[in-house]
């Protein structure tokens, strides 16, 4: 029987997979587990929400990342609950039982309350999501081709984007450019660079949690690209065909047929069956307590990190979700553990270095904050480039998505532009307004289009 400590790591994100690595040689069992069978690059996920990259480019399979590190398994499995008195997980199919816990199951989408919402504004979190927005974008485009009425024509083109954060961003100055660039010439009764796109943010400025000043020279990059941008605005309600959105006290209704959202994300359900198991309270967005060392408040052999841990920095205020922050908490916990299996005492408590933070904002333009120092602009957009393919676990994946964007950069053209799925597609609107279904025009199958038809 193998007498060494066993880890068990829930989730193969930025911090799971970096706890993995981090303890290649160290003298415990690693077990990492995850209900995917991929580690996936999320920085990158509106690209393939977009069309620019294939999934593949931007997942990596666990196993082809860790077959070289002999102590650690990798198991494909649904955790749904926690046994914590007897060191014990709860799987779908089965049980596990562990030494030390590490909880690094990331976040998911959060409508404050507004759960109905999903249906209409998807967020974007998965692949699942990403293609589903890829569908949604592209299909709008096909509609507006067949759509003989203006002002229906006029809302498939309207896309909203709610929440000024990075993806909020991303998402936005990427369709600017699908519109402008990637469509301009593909159809023939509409006019793409006539769409409108709108981000809807409810702080003071976009990208808020950059400098002011970052943020301004931000908005009016993106404003460059035909995007508006509306602070200081509460989205009320979001429907099949219309936003309702308020602002100043005044009310507006706009008319749309995709909205995407980017506005909230809560921390996984994990967090709070592992609170509940534990004795503890999450906060509102479903982050369990941590202490200074990472452990779960209360109990050292329980650590959790990245976007579902509460984690303070050194002024009090919760560390943000970043990849880098995931990483750095994971590679923290697995020195913690190595220590204390050799003996050699407790690490200090856990710190994080802020190298710097960006976001891209559109075609050869990203903002960069680094210390006081402050990029706008191409020199920014290089910048990102550079530290996101760096980033990439596998070197397959940098090569092929450097020369995608080299591709994408120099032609204006997004290769991937799909759309997926096997649902009927239908786009006709019958005279009421209504939409055609098969059984109003069985004899017509010019009425609908296929999704895997090869016709998108």
């Amino acid at each position: 029987m193998n007498t060494q400590p066993h880890v068990v790591i829930v989730g193969g994100g930025f911090g799971g997979l970096q706890a993995a690595k981090q303890l290649r040689k160290s003298n415990v069992r690693v077990t990492l587990v995850d209900r995917h069978n991929y580690h996936l690059f999320q920085p990158l996920l509106y690209q393939v929400a977009t069309g620019g990259l294939s999934p593949a480019n931007i997942a990596t399979p666990l196993r082809a990342i860790l077959r070289k590190q002999a102590n650690c398994q990798v198991l494909l499995a649904e955790v749904t609950d926690f046994d914590v008195a007897n060191n014990r997980l709860v799987l779908a199919d089965g049980e596990l039982t562990y030494d030390t816990l590490v909880l690094a199951a990331g976040a998911t989408h959060s409508y404050f309350g507004n759960d109905q919402w999903a249906e209409f504004a998807p967020g974007l979190k998965t692949l699942g999501d990403a293609t589903e927005i890829r569908r949604r974008i592209y299909l709008a485009f096909e509609a507006a081709e067949r759509e003989p009425d203006p002002e229906a024509r006029k809302a498939l083109m309207t896309f909203v984007v709610v929440g000024g954060g990075p993806t909020g961003v991303e998402l936005a100055g990427t369709l600017s450019e699908i519109a402008e660039h990637t469509l301009a010439r593909d159809f023939r009764n509409i006019r793409p660079q006539d769409a409108r796109i709108m981000i809807v943010e409810g702080a003071p400025h976009v990208l808020n949690h950059y400098d002011e000043a970052l943020s301004q020279r931000a908005a009016d990059k993106i404003r460059q690209f035909h995007i508006e941008v509306h602070t200081h605005t509460r989205v009320n309600e979001i429907t099949a065909d219309h936003v309702r959105m308020s602002s100043d006290g005044y009310e507006t209704i706009v008319p749309t047929r995709t909205v995407l959202w980017g506005a909230g994300v809560q921390a996984n359900p994990l967090g709070k069956r592992l609170a509940a198991g534990c004795g503890l309270e999450t906060d509102r967005a479903g982050h369990i307590p941590v202490d200074e060392f990472l452990n779960v408040v209360g109990h050292k052999n329980i650590f959790a990190v990245g976007d579902i841990a509460t984690c303070l920095d050194e002024d009090g205020k919760p560390l943000p979700g970043l990849a880098a922050v995931a990483m750095q908490q994971g590679g923290y916990v697995a020195d913690t553990i190595a220590a204390r299996v050799a003996g050699t005492g407790q690490s200090e408590p856990f710190k994080y270095h802020n190298k710097g933070t960006m976001a891209t904002i559109g075609r050869a333009a990203a903002v960069v904050q680094i210390g006081k120092r402050q990029f706008c602009g191409f020199f920014a957009w290089l910048l990102w480039l550079f530290v996101h393919l760096l980033l990439i676990v596998q070197f397959q994946n940098r090569v092929l998505i450097l020369f995608q964007w080299a591709w994408n950069y120099a032609t204006f053209n997004r290769s991937a532009r799909l759309i997926t799925g096997d649902d009927h597609v239908v786009i006709v609107r019958q005279p009421n307004g209504t939409e055609a279904t098969e059984e109003d025009s069985p004899a017509q199958p010019a009425g609908k289009l296929s999704a895997d038809s090869g016709k998108g």
